[in-house]
């Protein structure tokens, strides 16, 4: 293990090092990893770097690798993004850039691991995001981590030639309580 931050039972999540930019260069230039994300442009290997100083440094945001155990392979990155302190909550972010992982679960893992770390350590009250339409996966996951839709973005995003709807989601700190009491007593 590569200094492993937070603890799974199939991934592990770490923070980023400047030899993980190429890794990343290549899973935002792939169109069918950046058509769920927010970006919108090809980014080069010094704009990776960038991102990966930047986000080491900012005291707003926390970006982490996850990383399979069994084969200590960097799969994708998650984050908190506009860490607001004063009222206790955080945008949240994830990508699993290489595709031969998707559907395996990590997805779902790592959203669990990052939700329990906002609540448990940061002591954050709400964790929120904003999910295309079109990605019924990723709804999925952030659901089963126990995440709720919150409203709809409407028409907010342009892919694939048609505008699309954007999902608000959020978990609170109180709902999380009370769905892993419920969880342990049975």
């Amino acid at each position: 293990m590569k200094n492993a931050y937070l603890m799974g039972t199939n991934i592990y999540l770490r923070p980023l090092e400047l030899d993980d930019a190429p890794t990343l260069k290549s899973w935002i230039n792939d169109p069918d990893v950046y058509r769920n994300l927010l970006v919108s442009r090809p980014m080069n290997i010094q704009s990776e770097e960038s991102f990966v100083e930047r986000s080491m440094k900012s005291e707003h945001d926390l970006v982490l690798g996850i990383v399979v155990r069994q084969s200590d392979r960097l799969i994708g990155t998650t984050g908190f993004h506009r860490i607001d302190f004063r009222s206790r909550h955080a945008g949240f972010g994830i990508m699993i850039g290489e595709k031969a992982e998707w559907d395996k679960g990590y997805g779902t893992e790592a959203t669990q691991l990052m939700v329990r770390h906002a609540f448990e350590t940061m002591n954050l009250n709400r964790v929120w995001l904003q999910v295309y339409d079109f990605n019924p996966r990723a709804v999925h996951a952030y659901e089963k981590a126990g995440f709720r839709a919150e409203g709809v973005l409407r028409q907010d995003t342009f892919r694939d030639g048609r505008y699309w709807d954007s999902k608000l989601m959020a978990i609170l700190r109180e709902e999380w309580t009370a769905a892993r009491k419920e969880r342990d007593a049975g």
